[in-house]
């Protein structure tokens, strides 16, 4: 079987939570750089990487990379790539996305127009034509310039994968799906320690801690592009890979993972994620304020995304929505509490420095997650 080049970008931050991943599912990494894992696999791969990963964006099918500064270069070697051996003579296809950082060309528009005119030239000569109806399937393609070396290859996913189908509604600042299961996988939470967050808004966190707890497959109920490739990728294996991962989920495995919010629509909201996402059954909801967090389990875990303060009238509650945080942080001594926000008086007001603090992106809005470290459950004694 053909193998391919592979491309998921990530958030900046999380390659090495996306590097595992990959490696768990049985590929061989080719390189990770800021925003991205490059990994070989055949087109089984393309379909598990889609159902499967839980931190990737979308997965890319490499066609080609090469180094560019004039146009000309860009367009010869565009068309250089061997696009007929991906693209049928009735595919759709278009430059999505063009994507410059510290290159001679920097224009999206024209690069985009420039890889299309030259993948067209190509198409003629090897097809004999002088139009292309493209009625077919859809073959999006994206292009990223990174000091003047050139990287092109199709967009197997589509939608982002960090639309799972579950979330209708979003509370404000929410966490993608994708950014929130990587925080999750960045601690040391496991399905039998409880987890909360008190401020849950749309469910996120729960849920997607839920969806990993019962080894739901984040991909497995929604479409992707690729399946229409018929010329590149067998229609069985895409029904192969989710029957695959029906076999993973295990719903009845016992579980402590809770929601709280004040606002009564939101967590409504929430139970209906949970209800879409199938795990309706494996998560306590409740309308409920920071300030009456307290639990007697030990060594649990607090994961959660607070308010910000974007917007001025919001930003004055801060200081006391912080310091009641803290509070209850206070009292549950022996948790770990996990906190992303981009209040920078985090920390002043929770009253207590961050044994860690790693400094990443929500969409646009530069944010830190604060990581309060509590210890570890004392092991277990083996049987005699």
């Amino acid at each position: 079987m053909k193998l391919f080049e592979l491309t998921a970008p990530c958030h900046f931050g999380m390659e090495a939570v996306l590097k595992k991943e990959i490696y768990d599912l049985g590929y061989e990494i080719i390189q990770v750089e800021d925003g991205r894992v490059t990994f070989e696999g055949d087109s089984e791969a393309v379909c598990r990487a889609n159902i499967f990963l839980r931190t990737a964006e979308r997965v890319l099918l490499k066609t080609g990379s090469f180094q560019a500064v004039t146009f000309d270069e860009l367009f010869e070697a565009v068309k250089a790539i061997p696009w007929e051996q991906y693209l049928p003579e009735n595919a759709r296809f278009w430059v999505a996305k063009a994507s410059s950082v510290k290159s001679k060309l920097f224009s999206p528009s024209d690069i985009q127009s420039i890889v299309k005119k030259a993948i067209v030239e190509r198409l003629k000569y090897i097809y004999k034509k002088e139009w292309f109806d493209e009625d077919g399937a859809s073959y999006p393609i994206r292009i990223f310039l990174m000091k003047d070396q050139v990287t092109i290859g199709l967009d197997t996913t589509g939608e982002s994968l960090h639309k799972r189908g579950y979330r209708t509604m979003t509370s404000k600042a929410p966490v993608s799906e994708t950014l929130a299961a990587a925080l999750i996988m960045l601690t040391p939470w496991r399905r039998e320690r409880i987890l909360v967050d008190p401020f849950c808004g749309s469910g996120t966190f729960p849920i997607e801690a839920a969806m990993m707890a019962a080894g739901i497959a984040p991909g497995m109920k929604r479409e992707f592009l690729a399946e229409n490739w018929t010329n590149l990728i067998e229609k069985e294996l895409w029904k192969e890979c989710r029957q695959e991962a029906a076999e993973m989920i295990d719903l009845d495995i016992k579980t402590d993972i809770q929601g709280y919010d004040l606002d009564p629509d939101v967590i409504k909201a929430a139970r209906e994620n949970a209800k879409r996402a199938g795990v309706e059954k494996l998560i306590h909801f409740q309308q409920r304020d920071v300030a009456q967090l307290n639990h007697p389990k030990k060594y649990g875990f607090i994961i959660t995304n607070p308010p910000y303060g974007q917007r001025l009238e919001e930003k004055d509650a801060l200081p006391a929505l912080y310091k009641e945080m803290g509070k209850a942080f206070s009292r549950l001594d022996d948790w770990s509490e996990y906190v992303i926000t981009s209040y920078e008086e985090a920390e002043r007001y929770i009253g207590r420095k961050a044994d860690k603090n790693r400094k990443l992106y929500n969409g646009m809005l530069k944010t830190y997650y604060y990581q309060f470290l509590g210890p570890k459950p004392p092991k277990k004694k083996k049987e005699k």
